[in-house]
């Protein structure tokens, strides 16, 4: 019989682990959990400053300080382990690879995408070149390097949890202090630097923390994925909040949550390693933001879609039937006892299909916008006529504006009013008629001239 790849926790298991019993799980768990809370909120700030690639190419940038700090520290007559003398050699270098990314975006025409790729990749080779050389050492072992590379967080000591929690603590406490100029920078920095803030500055210190929780993520995700622990909980968060401020405290929650899952689900399943199931939980985190998310979210974004082609719909077959009533000389101020018009009539002022134009009237009628209708007329109702010329008069509010205003020709200006008109607001309505009555223009618009041959009548 086949051994199971992956074995099954009991229940005594799930209690320990869910309670933190087991010493070593509680210091894995208690630390991503911090480690996530601190990369969401850092993370927030690349992901609004379009810089997710920034935290990969600091990551990378940090092997070739592991290696030539550990060559360094065996050269001194030590093992070259040391945590704490790895940790400053990847510090190093990943502060020294941001520098080098904003030095070729600063000083060159190069964008800031293939500044961070040329130094992940230049700086990566190198990692792996002192690697090699590590690897050649005769009076050194490389064994456990790997790690920084991948993650192990099951290795992780007392000493390791301290200090962890103390950078992150830092980070949180420095991204709380800062969040004012912070927001600035992100959001604008040609004001900032307007206003004779520090941006360059500001932008340094901000990299710098993400440095450090880079750092410090290194044995808990490893330098490969623990850009996904920073970027993909900012990513979530973005689907529910249009506030920076809930962004921020919904990012860290996230991220706290994947890592607190990921390290818990490997506890208990120790073949499955804890960085890729802390990515994998914020992972399905995002995938499940981007569908069902309150704000940018994909259902109530399509939904919001389907709404407004339903309005356009609507508006679009509203004003076609006041426009032919309107020529006929049959609108409710002209001939109250109007009988509808035809159907086959209505078909030529769209390029619609005839199943188009029922559905569009069947939905109106609904609405109590059309009061009659059978396969050959229908007829407005009275909120229908009231409704149509309201829409009919915004229409050609734009169209006037447009023409007397943005220089836009007669020609054109039906198909340019169309694509703006759908999302005219009241306010904006009274707005555009202050506008034209300043500059003399009849609050009652007559229909709008569409040829050349009727360049010079007023609108």
């Amino acid at each position: 019989m086949t051994p199971a790849i992956v074995d099954l926790p009991s229940l005594p298991d799930i209690i320990d682990v869910a309670l933190l019993l087991n010493y070593n799980t509680r210091l894995v768990v208690l630390s991503t959990l911090i480690l996530g809370l601190a990369s969401g909120v850092v993370g927030s700030f690349l992901l609004l400053r379009k810089r997710s690639l920034m935290g990969d190419a600091l990551s990378h940038a940090t092997l070739p300080g592991i290696g030539i700090l550990f060559i360094a520290m065996v050269m001194a007559g030590g093992t070259g382990k040391a945590l704490p003398g790895l940790l400053a050699g990847a510090t190093l270098s990943g502060l020294a690879g941001v520098l080098v990314v904003l030095l070729i975006r600063n000083s060159s025409r190069i964008k800031d995408d293939a500044a961070m790729g040329i130094v992940l990749s230049v700086f990566f080779g190198v990692g792996v070149a002192v690697l090699g050389l590590v690897q050649s050492m005769p009076d050194a072992s490389a064994a456990g390097l790997e790690t920084f590379i991948y993650g192990k967080a099951a290795s992780m000591v007392l000493q390791d949890f301290a200090l962890i929690s103390a950078v992150a603590i830092l980070v949180i406490v420095l991204s709380v202090v800062l969040l004012k100029e912070f927001t600035l920078l992100c959001f604008d920095e040609a004001y900032a630097n307007s206003l004779g803030w520090p941006a360059q500055t500001l932008d340094l210190v901000m990299l710098a923390l993400v440095a450090a929780v880079t750092v410090i993520g290194l044995q808990a995700v490893g330098l490969i994925l623990i850009v996904a622990f920073l970027i993909t909980p900012a990513a979530a968060a973005r689907f529910w909040t249009q506030d920076f401020r809930r962004m921020l405290l919904l990012a860290g929650v996230i991220g706290g949550v994947s890592g607190w899952l990921g390290a818990s689900v490997s506890a208990l399943m120790p073949r499955l390693p804890a960085g890729a199931l802390v990515v994998l939980i914020a992972a399905m985190v995002f995938l499940v933001s981007m569908f069902f998310g309150t704000e940018r979210g994909v259902l109530i974004r399509y939904a919001a879609h389907r709404r407004l082609q339903r309005k356009i719909g609507r508006q679009d077959l509203l004003r076609a039937v006041y426009e032919i009533l309107e020529i006929k000389g049959e609108t409710p101020a002209v001939r109250p006892e109007n009988q509808g018009i035809p159907l086959a009539e209505l078909l030529t002022k769209r390029s619609w299909s005839p199943g188009r134009v029922r559905r569009l009237i069947c939905r109106a009628r609904r609405e109590g916008l059309v009061e009659a209708f059978d396969d050959t007329r229908l007829t407005l109702s009275p909120a229908g006529y009231a409704e149509a010329a309201r829409i009919t008069r915004n229409h050609r509010l734009w169209e006037t504006y447009l023409v007397t205003h943005a220089d836009v020709a007669p020609q054109h200006v039906d198909r340019d009013a169309d694509a703006v008109e759908h999302v005219l607001g009241p306010e904006m309505v009274r707005e555009l008629e202050a506008k034209l009555a300043d500059h003399g223009r009849a609050a009652v618009l007559r229909p709008f001239p569409h040829s050349s041959a009727h360049l010079g009548e007023p609108a």
